[in-house]
């Protein structure tokens, strides 16, 4: 507090890192008095309510001094006028993506000189600036790696795939990429892609699925979902659920009203699961009249619901393009499941015998995972479900989960499936 006046900027790793930090700085502000309450604490994350958003590019009051703790959003995403100092901590949270498992962590890792490098301009951007960084010298010049790991080799190339081969590009394993993949990723990849006869035997894009599903701007499972649900007259319900599947997340967690929290997720939870919860909130937020007040008193992020909106209008248009006429389910949420079972069979798990922890096994891979905490169906354990995406932290949860029937997963692949004994398995 003895440095000039000038706003703070600290990269922390993560958004519970940030509440915390948040939550210390704020109490310890009471315990010290008068002479720190010019310090306005602020967190700064993905999913961040629009109205903290605000007050983070607001400008800062005179006497006052903004205290942003940012995750790398603040890297290079944005710029914070006001900011003067930088405090590093030397990580960040990174994405990383196992083939073998077909799990996606995100992991706390020490950042590269170049990230360091990036986080140090962010101070003094309207006049000189200091970054305080927490790590020593002599670790920055001898074990910092100069560059992070490229994104293409930690990451899911099941999209860059598809887009490669709508580019005319067919020999994958061939193609010159700025930082190769991993054999494993690609074969991975591949192999997604047949499954959902998104690609033939020759390894070149199906007609009609393959380039549609190429056309439209989301996972291919996602896109094969969309393409399914014509042929179970629910294309109306999916392309909604498909919406929602593109945003991180509709809900707004605010620290000590968790119960009030849970009883407003309660309010939209279908026994099905996620999926069918999604359309019980679009309905909601139609018959509001699309009201951001409706959305606070429900804990629903109205940004990210608009932005659900938006992403709806554009899928009506690219299908619609493809002569592919809306239609409803009228409530029938056993076809809508069976549609997300037509991009998402890969992704089944059955609930393993005498589980007293709800643990689960991929039918696939035999992975142990679990249904994440932020699901409707944590705690409730269907004893089939498919998922939409693994992620782990101390455990492996899937999130966006719906319950389905086993011998669905015939129905939608048998060349993927066999019935056998009430165990469906992999050939």
């Amino acid at each position: 507090m003895q440095e000039p006046p000038g706003d703070i900027l600290v990269f922390l790793t993560g958004q519970d890192d940030i509440e915390a930090a948040v939550k210390l700085l704020n109490e310890e502000i009471q315990h010290l008095g008068r002479h720190y309450l010019d310090l306005l604490i602020l967190p700064l994350y993905s999913g961040l309510p629009r109205g903290d958003q605000d007050l983070i590019f607001a400008p800062t009051s005179k006497g006052k001094r903004k205290v942003v703790l940012s995750t790398n959003i603040a890297e290079t995403s944005l710029t914070l006028e006001g900011v003067v100092y930088v405090v590093d901590s030397g990580f960040s949270k990174q994405k990383c993506y196992n083939p073998i498992s077909d799990i996606e962590s995100l992991v706390v890792a020490p950042i590269s000189k170049a990230s360091a490098r990036q986080r140090a301009g962010r101070a003094g951007r309207v006049r000189p600036g200091k970054c305080f960084r927490i790590y020593t010298e002599e670790y920055y010049l001898t074990e910092m790696q100069s560059e992070g790991i490229p994104e293409m080799q930690r990451s899911n190339l099941v999209s860059c795939i598809i887009q490669l081969k709508a580019l005319g590009i067919d020999n994958i394993l061939g193609f010159d990429w700025p930082a190769s993949p991993s054999p494993e990723a690609m074969i991975r990849a591949l192999e997604v892609l047949f499954s959902l006869g998104i690609l033939d035997e020759d390894a070149k894009l199906t007609v009609p699925i393959g380039f549609q599903v190429a056309e439209i701007p989301l996972d291919p499972m996602i896109s094969k979902m969309i393409l399914s649900a014509n042929d179970f007259g629910c294309s109306d319900e999916i392309l909604t659920i498909a919406s929602f599947l593109s945003v991180q997340s509709v809900w707004v967690s605010v620290r000590g009203v968790k119960k009030e929290f849970d009883e407003a997720k309660l309010r939209f939870a279908a026994a099905e699961g996620d999926h069918v919860t999604f359309l019980n909130i679009y309905k909601g937020f139609h018959q509001s009249g699309k009201s951001s007040q409706w959305c606070y008193k429900n804990f629903l992020n109205y940004q990210a619901l608009k932005k659900v909106v938006d992403i709806r209008g554009q899928l009506l248009r690219i299908v619609k393009s493809f002569g592919i006429q809306l239609k409803s389910c009228d409530r029938d949420m056993q076809a809508v499941r069976k549609a997300i079972i037509a991009g998402s069979f890969t992704n089944a798990c059955h609930l393993e015998e005498y589980s007293q922890n709800g643990m689960y096994k991929t039918i696939r891979t035999l992975q142990e995972v679990y249904i994440h905490p932020s699901s409707v169906l944590f705690r409730v354990n269907p004893k089939w479900v498919v998922y939409q995406s693994l992620v782990s932290t101390d455990k492996h949860y899937m999130r966006n989960v719906i319950a389905i029937e086993p011998s669905w997963l015939t129905e939608a692949a048998p060349h993927f499936y066999q019935f056998r004994a009430f165990n469906p398995a992999p050939h």
